[in-house]
């Protein structure tokens, strides 16, 4: 389930390519599978480690363009281990909300990203999450958890304040709210309620096979309840790999 549009983003063959906060790799393998050499980093050694072996996976079965390069690292988003103006592409997806310090994981963004490069940014949206907040503490109130929600104006200006100029604006996962909704109202680990259940078959149906019911009911929610907001940025100056 990808929250990023990657046509959209514009990911070229041999784009130098990082995914923060890379979690289990959805992002990070879109980008190996557009022929991008790609940097899955985050601070889960054994999130890293399966996304490493899934790389190898997916070179082993022809799913990715000759040439193209993949790798997992371990570390601190506040203090990327890359000089300035390292990549092309920059992605970091469902993070920001969870970093107390958003600024400086914001300012390392810009840092590593080339001139002319181009980024995406995506967090939870307001209102599906002020929704979530308000029927469940537990929620949020857990280690590593979400420490505050953003208005979209209001990200955006951090993002422009640090150095990058927004392209574009996306919602995505209008179906996902709901069921958030849902968890938290009858206690987020209860997994067996017949309700949470019932909608979670549901969503697996949809990823798994696409329907055109959900597909399009999802296209025609997101910009009402998307359940995350998706910034597209460029960092001005001299084009780079990716435009």
């Amino acid at each position: 389930m990808l929250t990023v549009d990657f046509d959209r983003l514009g990911v070229e063959p041999g784009a130098r390519a990082i995914d923060i906060g890379a979690g289990a790799g959805r992002h990070s393998f879109e980008l190996y599978r557009r022929g991008a050499d790609v940097i899955a980093f985050d601070q889960s050694a054994d999130d890293m480690k399966a996304v490493a072996d899934m790389f190898v996976a997916m070179e082993l079965e022809g799913q990715v363009p000759e040439g193209a390069l993949a790798r997992a690292e371990v570390g601190d988003a506040l203090a990327l281990p890359y000089p300035d103006a390292a990549f092309d592409v920059v992605l970091i997806s469902e993070v920001l909300e969870h970093v107390p310090q958003d600024d400086r994981a914001i300012a390392e963004v810009v840092r590593v990203l080339k001139p002319g490069g181009v980024a995406a940014v995506t967090v939870p949206r307001w209102f599906p999450e002020k929704v979530c907040w308000a029927l469940s503490d537990a929620y949020h109130e857990v280690e590593g958890g979400h420490v505050r929600i953003y208005k979209a104006d209001e990200l955006a200006a951090k993002l422009t304040a640090a150095g990058l100029e927004v392209r574009g604006r996306d919602y995505a996962h209008a179906l996902h709210a709901p069921y958030w909704w849902l968890k938290c109202a009858v206690g987020v680990d209860n997994d067996e309620n017949p309700l949470v259940k019932a909608y979670h078959r549901l969503l697996v149906w949809d990823l798994m096979k696409g329907p055109w019911q959900t597909r399009t009911a999802e296209k025609l929610l997101d910009p009402v309840l998307g359940k995350s907001v998706v910034f597209y940025l460029r960092k001005p100056g001299a084009s780079g790999a990716a435009q």
